[in-house]
């Protein structure tokens, strides 16, 4: 558990690369998700299944930084909010990185637990490299997971609102058949 009894999120796919072992000319990673490690991502996403899920990165050193840059790809099996039948999406998310130490003032607070005016973040801003290590498979996740249409639809698929029953039976209309009851007196 973490602070204030929330359950921090982790993700079910690790590929750990620390800066120290990317080579100077960058390195190449082609990742495919095994089945337990595709079944595991489905669960943490929401999904019915993963039939596919890969991503293929170029890490490459920024100073004591790294940027990773690439794609992931994956088959998703989701439920079509209209009908509820199983559909298959296909995702592609390409990605996009910097990532960069916390500056030495910034840990500095964090440990010492002083509250300052908080940061603003802007778009543009890169990503905390924590410990001088990046998880590739949390990322590919991560980019998994905003990739997803979140209201997936079976090609063809139309919704029809069910038929309403009487459109003059209200739940009033039983106080005013007593009103009227009682008009009648």
């Amino acid at each position: 558990m973490g602070e204030h009894g929330s359950e921090k999120r982790v993700s079910p796919w690790h590929v750990p690369v620390a800066v120290e072992d990317v080579a100077e000319i960058g390195q190449h990673f082609d990742l495919v998700a095994d089945a337990d490690t595709r079944a595991a991502v489905a669960e943490v996403a929401g999904l019915r299944d993963v039939p596919r899920l890969q991503a293929d990165f170029e890490v490459t050193r920024q100073g004591a930084g790294l940027r990773v840059a690439g794609n992931v790809s994956a088959t998703v099996s989701q439920t079509c909010v209209v009908t509820l039948e199983p559909i298959a999406n296909e995702v592609e998310e390409r990605v996009d990185l910097l990532l960069l130490p916390r500056p030495v003032a910034e840990k500095q607070r964090a440990e010492t637990g002083a509250k300052d005016e908080p940061r603003e973040v802007k778009w543009n801003d890169p990503e905390p490299l924590i410990g001088g290590v990046v998880d590739l498979g949390a990322l590919a996740t991560e980019f998994l997971i905003l990739g997803l249409d979140p209201y997936p639809r079976k090609a063809g698929a139309i919704f029809q609102p069910p038929a309403q029953a009487q459109p003059d039976e209200s739940p009033f209309a039983a106080l005013a058949k007593l009103k009227k009851g009682q008009d009648a007196r």
